[in-house]
């Protein structure tokens, strides 16, 4: 139904209304009804082609609404009315499952050690405290899931009446676009996918090869730029002996946030430092990495401190920790052990110490976690392939170690009529940051099966940030 748009950080250049459906499709005599903010952009060309893009956000959790000026300066409304809607109990959803108490801790939490057992106690409490505020609320957590996410994007083209429409899913919301175009095939003309999450293999242990594949090839571009090389050889065995080096004797800092503010203290230790990289981009941009592992291997932390220390401010439209945990805990979670996790992780970094290796990159102690979140295995239903001959584009960022490049064309394996694409020196949600990226979705559009690809060929990593050598090196 028709109603005023959210009121976000940015005002919508667009028509807004609501999406009203059952919070459990298998209750019986109705119950519950959930409504999910809809945003419809209008394409910029005169004559617009008539099936639209549909977005599907990142997470699970994020703030679909505030990507939509992201998509707008990508050019994906040039041709197309772009639709965005928020996942069910993500940010203008109602419910919107915020946990505040989550986002408390991790304000904190850059100033607690990564890994520490009393970090852990104090993630666990928060989450536990969240649950039980949103199901006393009459939430039922178990409802929030990925399978009905889907259903609720099918329920939005047949209330919108829309014949045929392009979707377009980016990290966890690649994971939904397989899921919905594994159940709900009616109507899809085409799948766009950027920084992939094949819902086949997403689990905790995954983390840690994508992580793996990420700074590695961070580390080869390095190699492959004699600037870079000369100037920050062995990177891998400096990583190596930092994280070890962190993880023994952690630095206490106090610092300015690099947004500004006042100064707040964090710690540095193996951990902290491995998520920093994993998370590349922001506060720690892909291309200052070499200098920033360099300088602190001399004993100066203070770009790496800053980093850390933006991760102190709470954020304006917070993620929606219900529904990430949700389906994390649900979906990805099962069928793996905290020892699947260690072992992956020495797999991926030998001679790492355990203390770090234990926790999945982003997601300390989940197991933990999980077990107060409470929620029932759904991996049968959702830990399946997509197998589909839907027009798909793959897209993926070498620097991505968040969700690792070669994921892209391991999804397409079973989508026969997907072109696969990897921009080089790009990290996670590659569209918006590359110009080639755009091209190529916007050839993809206009000709599902056969894209225009030819700019990836001449694409190389921009050039890595060089510090002066040291004068008593």
């Amino acid at each position: 139904m028709p109603g005023p748009c959210p009121e976000a950080p940015e005002e919508i250049p667009g028509r807004c209304g609501v999406l009203e459906v059952p919070e459990n499709r298998q209750h019986r005599g109705g119950g519950r009804t959930i409504r999910l903010a809809v945003a419809i952009i209008p394409a910029t060309s005169t004559k617009p082609a008539e099936d639209p893009v549909v977005f599907m956000e990142g997470g699970p959790g994020g703030d679909a609404i505030g990507a939509i000026p992201f998509l707008i300066d990508s050019g994906v409304n040039r041709d197309r009315d772009l639709i965005v809607m928020t996942q069910r109990g993500g940010p203008y959803s109602e419910p919107y499952l915020a946990c505040p108490e989550i986002d408390r801790f991790n304000a904190s939490a850059v100033g607690l050690p990564y890994d520490a057992p009393s970090t852990g106690r104090l993630l666990v409490r928060a989450a536990k405290e969240c649950r039980d505020r949103l199901t006393a609320d009459g939430v039922r957590l178990s409802s929030y899931n990925t399978t009905e996410n889907a259903a609720d994007f099918a329920d939005l083209r047949k209330a919108l009446g829309i014949e045929k429409w392009n979707v377009y899913g980016y990290s966890y919301g690649t994971d939904l676009a397989l899921t919905y175009l594994r159940r709900h095939p009616d109507g899809i003309r085409s799948v766009t996918i950027d920084s992939v999450v094949p819902p086949q293999i997403v689990s905790l242990p995954w983390a840690w090869d994508s992580a793996q594949e990420g700074i590695n090839t961070i580390f080869a571009a390095c190699e492959a730029q004699p600037s870079c090389k000369s100037r920050y050889p062995n990177l891998s065995r400096m990583l190596t002996e930092q994280v070890r080096r962190l993880e023994a004797n952690p630095l206490t800092l106090t610092v300015r946030p690099p947004g500004g503010g006042s100064p707040v203290k964090v710690v540095l230790d193996g951990g902290a430092l491995v998520n920093l990289l994993v998370t590349n981009g922001g506060a720690l941009p892909a291309a200052v990495v070499p200098a920033a592992l360099d300088e602190l291997a001399r004993g100066n932390p203070e770009r790496l401190a800053q980093a850390q220390a933006a991760g102190a401010a709470l954020p304006a439209v917070p993620q929606a920790f219900g529904l990430t945990h949700s389906v994390v805990c649900a979906e990805w979670a099962p069928g793996f052990t905290k020892s699947d996790v260690l072992e992956a992780g020495r797999r991926a970094f030998p001679g790492w110490p355990d203390t770090v290796l234990a926790h999945a990159p982003q997601l300390p102690f989940q197991y933990d976690l999980c077990r107060v979140w409470n929620v029932p295995d759904r991996t049968a239903i959702q830990r399946v392939t997509t197998f589909s001959k839907v027009p798909t584009l793959i897209i993926s960022g070498t620097f991505d170690a968040k969700t690792g490049a070669s994921w892209g064309p391991y999804a397409g394996r079973t989508l026969p009529r997907s072109t696969a694409v990897q921009i080089p020196g790009i990290g996670h949600f590659v569209v918006p940051q590359s110009p080639c990226a755009q091209s190529v979705l916007a050839s993809f559009l206009a000709r599902p099966t056969s894209p225009d690809t030819g700019c990836v060929a001449g694409l190389a990593p921009g050039p890595f940030t060089i510090t002066p050598e040291p004068e008593n090196a």
